[in-house]
């Protein structure tokens, strides 16, 4: 136990550098090659900090486990905006450009409304569901990456010849990258040893600690894009992140491991996903006249006290 506080502490620090090391390798590269900082978000920095839940999913579907490997993709949605979102709305406004909100955020909500379907519809997890979800990711990624292209020269910020060159800023993105993977493994080990230890259920572990300590890469790099107003870089992180989970997460953990789906992830866990994506896209369809909407400091608080009554009403169900 004292061991897994101590790593848990260690990954906590380490998390911190690595963010700020991979957002700023990620903006500067994303300068230098002309590509639109949300692209790099939605793509690579999403990638980058969903892989934690893809190799976590992957290994738990291994060991036949996949209530945690479904629990840590969906909790990781919830965690995304509720908890992410939230605190970084505190720490500073977030700006929703309007191109998010016609684009990316109805492309989120196709996904994830897909998945619950399939889930639903027969409460079990196919293997013909990971390839429909398969497919369903590739044909989203085609998609993001060309209409990101398409829109580079009108988007891209231009390079600063004073600041880091083109191979300094990837190597700063990979080490950071790869820093950020090593620290949410070595918090998600110690948390699920931890909670372990107090006899908690794999569902819970993957809907809570697993999916908090899977998300702590995106919980990062969205404050600290924030924080230096890279506004569709910290959203596109979010968005991304959560087409992947919603997608080729669940998608590996069917094609793996198919499995029955507990009763309380199909009628309590998918139904929150559901409506925290919604109300993110309402947040941003309240724009009237001008190109973007904001997330506030007051929705910041409405999105962190949903979370904090979810997890309430997870944590009644260890008790009984």
């Amino acid at each position: 136990m004292s061991f897994a506080l101590m790593v848990l502490a260690l990954g906590l620090v380490l998390l911190v550098f690595s963010a700020d090391w991979f957002i700023e390798g990620s903006a500067a590269t994303a300068a230098h090659l002309g590509l639109p900082p949300l692209l790099i978000g939605l793509v690579i920095i999403g990638f980058g900090s969903s892989s934690p839940e893809m190799l976590i999913s992957a290994q738990a579907a291994v060991q036949n486990n996949p209530n945690l490997a479904l629990g840590n993709a969906v909790g990781s949605n919830i965690t995304n905006i509720a908890l992410i979102l939230g605190i970084t709305a505190l720490v500073k406004p977030i700006t929703i450009s309007n191109q998010i909100l016609r684009r990316e955020l109805p492309l989120l909500i196709l996904i994830s409304c897909t998945c619950c379907l399939l889930i639903a519809i027969d409460k079990r997890l196919q293997f013909t569901d990971g390839i429909v979800l398969m497919i369903g990711f590739l044909l989203a990624m085609t998609w993001m990456i060309s209409a990101g292209i398409r829109e580079k020269s009108r988007q891209a910020p231009s390079p600063d010849p004073q600041k880091l060159s083109l191979v300094a800023s990837i190597i700063l993105m990979l080490l950071g990258f790869m820093l950020l993977l090593g620290s949410s493994r070595a918090i998600v080990w110690s948390a699920s040893e931890i909670a372990r230890a107090f006899g908690i259920s794999d569902l819970i572990i993957g809907l809570t600690i697993v999916a908090i300590g899977t998300s702590l890469p995106e919980l990062a790099a969205t404050i600290t894009a924030v924080r230096k107003s890279l506004y569709d870089l910290a959203l596109g992180n979010i968005i991304g992140s959560n087409i992947f989970n919603g997608s080729i997460v669940i998608a590996i953990t069917a094609l793996i491991s198919p499995t029955a789906v507990e009763t309380e992830l199909i009628y309590r866990d998918l139904p929150v996903m559901i409506f925290l994506t919604i109300a993110l896209f309402l947040m941003g369809a309240r724009i009237r006249s001008g190109s973007s909407g904001v997330i506030s400091r007051r929705e910041g608080l409405v999105f962190l006290l949903i979370y904090l009554g979810y997890n309430g009403l997870l944590a009644s169900t260890i008790i009984k």
